[in-house]
């Protein structure tokens, strides 16, 4: 298992990362499916269909439903839901940000009150490696604190120490889970995840105190939480140059097609963000000609695809038009529909992020599309 750089244009790269469930070309987007299933309906047979690389689900949703002991015991999660590709489980952490009036945090971990529920639970980073490893994922995220942005600097400096001192204990645990003969995937990864709120100096600081740890892997986290977007951009353009070449890197939660092009172009390899189905799902769509609302009257008539240029499955059958009537009426169809065609844009996007790298033009597809594919498209 390796991370290889094909080629380099300026700071963006393209890679293959090989892993035991297959190699993943960067850079990549990983389709989230938080529970074990993308929202509006698509099922791993359709991601295959989708250009689908990596699967991303969710430790602690997992934990709660139907149990990482459940999915353990029918063999893990690829056997769970049918799939044989990579697949990468984030570890928690974002709930520490996304249940904040549900949880405390300690040194030994966080205690939450499940949103389902209101059961009491506890996860650490043992905890966070344990599911994990039951879950039998091919990336495994380390266990840490992702912090609302702006926060106070005292603050986050007290926890990207603690975030630190979680990663040695995730690292430890992960090592002892894939040493034991009953563990499902002893091949499985460790990513470490750098943060920092948006103060450059514990940005570099903690980058700094992790990448000796020689991981498989790195994130970004905490950003995409509040902050303006160029200044996301600047924490990108102040961590980058301190993580290692060596190693994918991976800025989480991020987002849009423009975000994922400017970041690419820092030198980031991994994105995943539940924008293209969550969008999908108020029909919402990306195309190569920027954004469309389908709910809008214009389209009541329209019998064009959703992008008469997309070669997806969605786009080779059915019109705006009857995409626009099945949301309307509420029809899960539409939904679906939305969600498969706004991630085969994605995916495809990342295809052609990655030839414009191989080929030595990626400075001309940025500069191309970075104005087009986050506006309005009026056609």
């Amino acid at each position: 298992m390796a991370f290889t750089l094909l080629s380099t244009e300026g700071s963006a790269r393209r890679g293959r990362f090989e892993t035991v469930h297959g190699a993943i070309e960067t850079p990549v987007f990983m389709n989230v499916g938080t529970s074990a299933a993308i929202k509006g309906g698509v099922s791993t047979g359709d991601l295959m269909n989708l250009k689908c690389q990596v699967e991303l689900s969710n430790t602690y949703h997992l934990h709660i439903r139907p149990g990482d002991k459940v999915i353990r015991d029918l063999g893990g999660i690829h056997k769970f839901f049918n799939w044989d590709r990579p697949v990468l489980t984030d570890s928690g952490g974002f709930q520490v940000f996304s249940l904040a009036r549900l949880r405390r945090i300690r040194e030994e971990g966080v205690y939450f009150s499940s949103h389902v529920d209101g059961a009491r639970i506890f996860m650490g980073p043992e905890e966070s490696m344990r599911i994990q490893s039951n879950l039998a994922s091919t990336i495994a995220m380390a266990f840490d604190e992702c912090i609302e942005n702006p926060a106070e600097y005292d603050y986050v400096k007290a926890s990207c120490d603690r975030t630190y001192r979680w990663l040695i204990r995730c690292k430890a645990e992960m090592e002892r889970l894939n040493s034991l003969p009953e563990t499902i995937n002893p091949n499985q990864l460790l990513f470490g995840i750098n943060q920092g709120s948006t103060y450059e100096e514990l940005r570099i600081r903690h980058m700094k105190q992790i990448a000796p740890l020689d991981l498989p892997g790195y994130a970004i986290g905490g950003l995409a939480v509040g902050e303006e977007t160029e200044t996301m951009y600047h924490i990108l353009d102040v961590v980058l140059p301190h993580m290692p070449e060596d190693k994918p890197r991976y800025l989480m939660g991020v987002g849009t097609p423009v975000n994922i092009i400017e970041a690419v172009r820092r030198g980031v390899d991994f994105f995943d963000c539940v924008m293209p189905s969550r969008n999908a799902r108020h029909g919402n769509v990306f195309t190569w000609k920027g954004k469309l609302n389908l709910g809008n009257e214009r389209f009541i008539r329209d019998a064009r695809p959703i992008d008469p240029d997309c070669r997806c499955p969605v786009c080779q059958r059915y019109s705006r038009a009857y995409i626009r009537h099945l949301i309307k009426a509420g029809e899960v169809l539409g939904m679906r529909l939305a969600v498969m065609h706004n991630l085969w844009f994605y995916n495809s996007l990342m295809e052609e992020i990655r030839l414009a790298i191989e080929s030595g033009r990626y400075e001309a597809f940025y500069s191309r599309w970075k104005y087009i594919l986050d506006e309005k498209c009026e056609d």
